[in-house]
């Protein structure tokens, strides 16, 4: 696999509206291609519902969703272009490691020969090389979120979500992680929109920063802009940093 294959595309919400209950959310904003932008905010603000309208998960009141140069916005999620790894980590405990890093290549498991090199190869990146018979109660929590960074290699999509994937592993299993998509995101250049309430991991792996709160992205920039002196004023107060 080539890094082109994975080559990120730009993401980019183009004044987007959706309403859950009472709640009432509007997203106007661009994530730069090829890189990591870390998704913070109060909780209930907004992070999640904003990577389901990307997914296709949630549906958009008015607006468009557009990813690279396509208008994704009336596409089912099978058909974006996008893979996204849930905390929970999605997997099917009666179907094996490598059977449930499959369904990235096909959902009915008629893998070809070229589909099952793949296979072996994601987990042998991931770390999880002759792994590929266990069942995931057989696996570690940490080892259980590799199987779910697998199965996206597989699928080969530009842009890859993560909701808060490693939020229930301890720090050191959590740094390892973080690592390793950091490690993939460098050599397949994709797209990483990457939830999460933890300031030290955005500034492990992260490129960018997009900040939500009441429902708007309230600033997006640079890492390094975010935590300096100057950082804008909500993400300082959100840290504790004013």
């Amino acid at each position: 696999m080539t890094r082109n294959a994975l080559s990120g595309a730009e993401v980019r919400l183009d004044k987007v509206t959706f309403s859950y209950g009472e709640a009432v959310f509007g997203f106007d904003v661009a994530f730069r291609p090829g890189r990591v932008t870390a998704v913070m905010g109060p909780s209930g603000s907004g992070k999640s519902t904003l990577l389901n309208l990307v997914a296709g998960f949630e549906t958009a009141a008015s607006g468009r969703v557009l990813i690279g140069d396509r208008d994704v916005t009336a596409d089912p999620p099978a058909a974006r272009p996008v893979s996204m790894v849930f905390q929970e980590n999605n997997l099917f405990a009666h179907l094996t490691v490598e059977q449930n890093v499959g369904l990235g290549r096909s959902p009915s498991l008629r893998l070809s020969d070229a589909d099952r090199t793949a296979v072996a190869g994601a987990l042998e990146r991931t770390g999880l090389g002759g792994k590929g018979k266990r069942l995931p109660r057989e696996l570690s929590g940490g080892e259980r979120q590799r199987v779910a960074l697998a199965r996206v290699l597989v699928r080969e999509r530009p842009v890859l979500l993560l909701d808060e994937p490693f939020a229930s592993l301890g720090p050191a299993l959590r740094e390892d992680m973080l690592e390793l998509v950091a490690g993939l995101q460098a050599e397949r250049g994709m797209t990483v929109l990457f939830v999460t309430h933890q300031p030290e991991d955005a500034r492990r792996i992260a490129h960018d920063m997009a900040f939500i709160e009441e429902g708007r992205v309230a600033a997006t920039g640079p890492v390094e802009e975010f935590f300096g002196e100057g950082g804008p004023e909500a993400f300082r107060r959100y840290i504790g940093a004013s």
